[in-house]
């Protein structure tokens, strides 16, 4: 095991948001470590390196610049099915592991990124191919084959070169993750209960003449204040900026009368998603009848789809037994019905029926499963859209729901 502990630094309990110190944190590692070590032994792969901030996350609970390591593969980690998991991070950043019981050694990681490499990329991709090379020949024996997640291909090449057989480290991760334990959704519980104080403060200081930015800065500020860390992306809008969906949060002076559209998408404390949308009416005016017809669409759409739900259930059942929008609203109808979510939006992701062929697949809705169910409404060429969304775990016999926040009393 690692000593940083012993040196000083803070074991990982102490850096857990206070909000969040009665979950039992050891038992959520634990857990997640065993899901990924039973989908490696479930395909005989030896090991899996991973890249992705966070799949080492949800593997080892270790962190560091979650969002700087997105596009710099300067941190990665090595969990084999049997031995030692070895952690490989950024310049003097070994402490980031201290005290982690999923962490058993920490190296200095050799990045593979351009920025950090330059000309001798190929030099630096060989030397870090050795070193896996050698972890994989004392854990695995003569079982030689390597998941990765996420790779640069000068990378791939030299542990190729080395004899070994790369294996698809993504359907593994994704596959791992989709079911949570208990003690999972009660982190989850906490970054959503983060997520609605955030929505909260938003809907009580929306007013005419503030921009869309000063509104969502206020969720930023709220989610890091109490322990949370970032916005996955900048879904909120108002007026005709609401249709279609998918512009994003500007200088636009928010007026009376307008609908206010949003999609969180937040990562709260210990990392977990809270994604939850919600369309609020600015001002004291009343809304008019297009605004509550859509605005009704929407909650029907979203409720409808919520009761449907079952565990056994396939996706295309699902899919084909959810709600059918009227053809006003289908081409700019939401890019899914549902999806998971987890450390990010997630496997599964679960299709309308006319997109199966090009962008579906089916499986299987399983307890355990963490979904959002997702409702966008707005015509093709129409003057606004409502976005709701509500975030569920599958039961044994349907569905809980894990986003409370009230909707809209004046658009109902």
């Amino acid at each position: 095991m690692n000593t940083l502990v012993d040196a000083g630094f803070p074991a990982a309990s102490d850096r857990d948001p206070p909000e969040c110190r009665s979950i039992d944190m050891d038992a959520v590692r634990a857990y997640r470590l065993g899901r990924v070590r039973s989908e490696l032994a479930a395909r005989d792969v030896a090991a899996i390196v991973l890249t992705d901030p966070l799949n080492v996350r949800y593997a080892t609970d270790s962190t560091n610049m979650q969002v700087w390591i997105t596009h710099n593969a300067a941190r990665y980690a090595f969990i084999p099915v049997d031995g030692p998991v070895v952690m490989f991070d950024f310049h003097n950043s070994g402490h980031r592991s201290a005290g982690l019981d999923t962490v058993d050694e920490i190296r200095h990681g050799t990045g593979i990124y351009y920025f950090a490499s330059g000309p001798a990329m190929t030099e630096r991709a060989d030397r870090w191919a050795r070193e896996i090379g050698d972890l994989l020949r004392h854990c695995g024996g003569s079982n030689r084959r390597l998941a990765i997640d996420r790779a640069n291909p000068v990378a791939i090449a030299a542990l190729q070169e080395l004899g070994l057989e790369i294996r698809d480290g993504t359907e593994i991760m994704e596959l791992a993750r989709v079911i949570k334990s208990d003690d999972e959704i009660q982190c989850m519980r906490a970054s959503i209960a983060v997520c609605e104080a955030a929505m909260y403060e938003m809907r009580t200081r929306l007013a005419p003449g503030m921009t869309e930015n000063a509104l969502w800065s206020i969720l930023h500020q709220v989610n890091i204040a109490r322990g949370g860390e970032w916005i996955e992306t900048r879904l909120l809008t108002s007026g005709p900026k609401t249709n279609p969906w998918f512009q994003e949060s500007g200088f636009r002076v928010i007026e009376a009368g307008d609908l206010v559209s949003f999609d969180t998408d937040l990562i709260g404390p210990f990392g977990y998603c809270a994604d939850i949308s919600r369309t609020y009416l600015c001002g004291d005016d009343r809304a008019n009848d297009e605004q509550r017809r859509l605005y009704a669409l929407a909650r029907e759409h979203l409720d409808f789809n919520a009761e449907s739900l079952k565990p056994g259930m396939t996706f295309r059942e699902f899919a084909e037994k959810s709600f059918r929008l009227p053809d006003e609203f289908g081409a700019n109808r939401y890019s899914v019905i549902a999806h998971g979510v987890g450390l990010c939006d997630e496997y599964p992701h679960i299709a309308y029926p006319g997109d199966l062929l090009d962008h579906g697949y089916d499986g299987v809705i399983e307890p355990g499963m963490t979904l959002c169910i997702e409702s966008y409404v707005g015509a093709q060429g129409g003057a606004e859209g409502v976005k709701l969304e509500q975030q569920v775990l599958v039961t044994d016999t349907g569905v809980e729901l894990l986003s409370t926040f009230p909707f809209e009393e004046s658009l109902l």
